[in-house]
């Protein structure tokens, strides 16, 4: 019998070769990437007006495009030097350290609701829930922490209460739900492992996802909080960076606000006070390091906030 070579077709040879991109893919590419630059405008109009001049945005308003440029919004800024070092360290400190303790209390407390044969279980769940639905208020906060705890003036009440979070216990509560089998906790328990070898030898390790998930959430709390300085925080050497930053803006506005300021004290900030180009300046000193530090963590916190969900 002849055996017939038969050429490949040519609809053989495209599948064969690099997949081809469709009208509807390219259409749908255009818009995200539109959609982004959308997103991203403010961000870059931030950073351009930071370095604008202030009588250039006085006369022309805020453009991607100005016409003088200038680093006195940004110098009225970093003219606060050692404090502001201060106040970064401080922020750096309490975002760590905060950071660092809730997700090593609220991971130990899912792992505990989790477990089948603790009793507390649906108790600790239900105390978990009270505070999302009841709230004592600032003022009695306040009066809590500084006359029955002695807290006042203490870097302690900017790390306790954003420590725990009822939302970021549920993220990891279900996290390990869903994704770690309840088989490979029992068979530890039968190999001998107690409660506290089975979470950091087993369940810490495959909880690291959703940690940095809830992680970076929390460090971004931390590292924005300012209205607990505010009450609480009186030495300058504990002011965290956005109290600090606060200050620096009420002090541009005192001095463009009041006449009786001395002639000194204007000129010292220049011909003309950079209000808004000041203002620009201290937000990039805020977002700068968030936004170096979420592309690092951007896998794990799309992939811990996913975990759950329905998958079809």
């Amino acid at each position: 019998m002849d055996v017939v070579m038969r050429k490949p077709s040519r609809k053989a040879k495209i599948s064969t070769g690099r997949k081809k991109i469709g009208i509807g893919q390219i259409i749908l590419l255009i818009c995200v990437l539109l959609f982004t630059l959308f997103c991203f405008a403010p961000v870059i109009l931030v950073f351009v007006s930071a370095f604008t001049d202030e009588m250039w945005i006085n006369q022309n308003g805020f453009s991607f495009f100005p016409g003088q440029w200038s680093m006195n919004g940004m110098n009225s800024v970093l003219r606060y030097g050692s404090q502001l070092a201060t106040s970064y360290m401080v922020t750096i400190f309490i975002t760590v350290t905060g950071t660092f303790l809730g997700l090593l209390v609220m991971s130990m407390y899912a792992y505990s609701i989790c477990r089948p044969g603790f009793k507390l279980s649906r108790f600790l769940s239900i105390f978990l829930l009270i505070p999302m639905l009841f709230n004592g208020g600032q003022l009695a906060g306040y009066v809590v922490f500084t006359s029955w705890y002695g807290l006042k003036d203490n870097l302690l009440l900017l790390i306790l209460p954003l420590a725990v979070t009822t939302m970021n216990v549920i993220i990891l509560r279900t996290y390990i739900a869903n994704s770690i089998p309840a088989e490979l906790m029992e068979a530890a328990t039968i190999d001998g492992a107690g409660d506290y070898r089975t979470f950091f030898q087993i369940t810490l390790p495959l909880l690291k996802p959703s940690l940095a998930a809830v992680g970076f959430m929390m460090a971004t709390a931390y590292w924005n909080d300012w209205q607990n300085a505010l009450m609480y925080i009186t030495t300058n050497s504990k002011k965290p960076l956005q109290l600090l930053l606060i200050n620096i803006q009420k002090s541009i506005e005192f001095l463009l606000n009041n006449n009786n300021v001395p002639a000194a004290a204007r000129a010292a900030m220049g011909n003309t006070i950079p209000q808004y180009s000041s203002t620009m300046a201290t937000v990039i000193v805020v977002i700068a390091p968030i936004m170096v530090i979420y592309p690092f963590f951007q896998k794990y916190f799309i992939k811990g906030l996913t975990v759950g969900s329905v998958k079809g």
